[in-house]
């Protein structure tokens, strides 16, 4: 009988402590578990984090597009009216020349008529003191009528120039010039960011392309825009299943595609 009683204690001990052993490997099932779900937790709000951030931000980068688009206007309307200054000099200056040459042949009309040299040498003389001096004034004048072409020219190229950038801002396209790069990548949210901004020519709502190796492997379409960078949402099937974006990529200004314009 003792026998027996024994047999069921070590039956009951070895029933209880495999529970205990399953019970023990489930908790720290549970830790681990519980661990990993902490770290994901943490991930997703450092991500919500930056996207509320660029999401605050888009109001300030449009006002500073803005901005820029006035100081653009000021610019070109100070560069018109400084070419109109320009144009009504070089009228002045035409018409001074034109009367100054005709000064000089009478001049010389003058000196055609006159007899005896020698009993009017001091008025040639004086009258050829007035004539190189005619002619210094005209030399002058020409030289200063070059001067001011020039200048209105460069004038010229340099209001064309700045309209030319004007216009292209104000159609929502990046100038043609701009050729940056990716600063970083977060493709859960689909977006980059640039390594340059509206001071380089980047716009907001414009088209850009990714370059490697010659070739296009993704369109961006920039959603933000500051001084010195910007983000840009990756166009939709625009980049093949088998590329992957990387920091460093080359961006340039691509072609407002119809996907693009749709996003």
């Amino acid at each position: 009988m003792a026998n027996i009683l024994g047999i069921f204690a070590a039956i009951i001990l070895a029933v209880s402590a495999y529970l205990a052993f399953k019970n023990n490997a489930l908790f720290e099932e549970e830790i681990a578990n519980r661990a990993t779900e902490e770290a994901s937790l943490a991930q997703s709000q450092e991500r919500l984090k930056d996207a509320l951030a660029v999401l605050k931000a888009l109001p300030i980068e449009r006002a500073e597009v803005d901005a820029e688009f006035a100081a653009q206007t000021e610019i070109e309307t100070a560069l018109n009216e400084s070419n109109d200054a320009l144009t009504a000099d070089i009228e002045d200056k035409t018409q001074q020349i034109e009367t100054n040459k005709q000064e000089l042949d009478a001049f010389r009309e003058k000196i055609a008529k006159i007899g005896n040299i020698r009993e009017l040498a001091p008025k040639m003389q004086a009258m050829r003191r007035d004539l190189e001096e005619l002619t210094q004034n005209i030399s002058d004048n020409e030289a200063s009528l070059a001067n001011l072409t020039a200048q209105d020219a460069a004038t010229e190229e340099d209001a064309k120039r700045r309209k030319q950038k004007l216009d292209t801002l104000s159609r929502g396209e990046s100038l043609p010039t701009v050729n940056t790069s990716i600063r970083s990548i977060y493709p859960t949210w689909g977006f980059v960011t640039l390594n340059a901004g509206n001071n380089a020519g980047v716009a907001s709502n414009s088209a850009l392309d990714v370059v490697r190796d010659g070739d296009t492997i993704a369109k961006l379409l920039v959603t933000s825009v500051e001084s010195r960078s910007a983000s840009a949402s990756i166009v939709p099937d625009s980049m093949s299943q088998d590329v992957t974006l990387m920091v460093g990529d080359r961006v340039v200004t691509g072609s407002k595609t119809k996907v693009a314009a749709e996003n």
